[in-house]
């Protein structure tokens, strides 16, 4: 396989001036609070804060998918986003969730393997959730039973399942919203 992947950053870039925290309300405030993670309240939390309700909504509903304790494992969720990601066309959540992944299994040997096109390189485990991943994020349809045994075959239960869909389901969703609010970037740091 030719040479390994190195992840590089890029950052968003917002459409519309994101909320200033200093002069946000008091919704606002409370809204940028629930971030995903301790990090700082991104650019994009901070545009979508223009809408508190539906800001706190949306992130306290992302936390659920892709934070919470138990489930499917924090690397196959995102490798779930990252199929979700590469199929919407996102560069920004496809860096995000390559990072991630390569950062949860200490390797770049799936990314790697994906950049190259060669799914077949992946774990059967890692080969099934891909396939749905992007079955799924093509046409809703187009994820069939036989996608489903797969991911039973591979050892995921139904509850693992679900929290693959909604993993999936919720970039379905992010990427579609981040499109029209901005734009991807080269990164300023390295």
């Amino acid at each position: 396989m030719p040479g390994r992947i190195r992840v590089k950053l890029l950052d968003w870039a917002p459409y519309i001036e994101p909320v200033d925290i200093a002069r946000a309300n008091a919704r606002q405030r409370e809204a940028m609070q629930v971030t995903p993670s301790s990090l700082g309240i991104s650019l994009y939390v901070r545009t979508l804060a223009h809408d508190p309700e539906s800001c706190l909504a949306r992130t306290i509903l992302f936390n659920a998918i892709m934070y919470a304790p138990g489930g499917l494992p924090r690397a196959d969720r995102e490798l779930g986003a990252l199929g979700a990601s590469v199929v919407n066309g996102c560069p920004y959540c496809t860096m995000v969730h390559a990072r991630r992944l390569a950062d949860l299994t200490g390797s770049d040997d799936a990314v790697t393997a994906l950049w190259h096109d060669r799914p077949d390189r992946l774990s059967p485990r890692g080969q099934a959730i891909w396939s749905f991943a992007r079955a799924l994020s093509a046409t809703p349809s187009a994820a069939t039973p036989d996608h489903v045994r797969a991911l039973r075959d591979a050892g995921l239960s139904g509850a693992d399942i679900i929290d693959l869909i909604h993993a999936v389901a919720i970039f379905g969703w992010a990427n579609r919203l981040m499109h029209p609010l901005g734009h991807v970037v080269p990164a300023a740091r390295c």
